[in-house]
């Protein structure tokens, strides 16, 4: 820890390597949004990372698509939960969602999604990608504007070691 300061969590950002793996290797984040009346609301969906944005999909009548067209900001939290990588890291990004519906959207979109989600079967992959092509369903981008990056694995060196030093 800087100078014994516990609370200032800042000197534990996880580093620009560690993100892209994290952000590369997990399919499942929180989505954040405001309704109508600004509470915050989210859930939990699949996304891939590419482009620099998160893209996820879901059908038009769905509450967070009405509340992303009337306020396109938004929020996107990633852990390491659940993916390949060590446990105790996160990515939280403040963001821009645009909604998209053209035909080569999602001609590039659903293929990535289902090769994301089911890599080892091509033939489910063709299957889901199917699925998703619903007449409703929107590609949904999200264009990070803001990050903030946590590794909790430099957080507990730093701690142990203060531990040992002032014990």
């Amino acid at each position: 820890m800087t100078d014994g300061d516990y609370e200032d969590v800042t000197q534990y950002d996880l580093e620009a390597d560690d993100e892209e793996k994290l952000l590369l290797g997990h399919n499942e984040c929180t989505f954040i949004w405001a309704n109508k009346e600004g509470w915050p609301v989210g859930v939990i969906m699949s996304y891939v990372w590419r482009k620099g944005s998160f893209w996820l999909t879901a059908t038009s009548q769905r509450a967070r698509m009405h509340a992303v067209r009337r306020d396109p900001r938004c929020c996107i939290v990633v852990t390491s939960t659940g993916s390949p990588m060590p446990r105790n890291k996160a990515i939280t990004y403040k963001g821009i969602c645009t909604l998209h519906d053209s035909r080569e959207m999602k001609d590039w979109f659903y293929p990535e999604l289902a090769a994301a989600l089911q890599p080892d079967s091509e033939d489910g992959q063709q299957r889901f990608a199917q699925f998703l092509d619903s007449p409703r369903r929107l590609v949904m981008q999200v264009e990070p504007t803001q990050r903030i990056g946590y590794d909790g694995a430099k957080m507990r060196k730093a701690t142990t070691e203060w531990i040992m030093n002032n014990t």
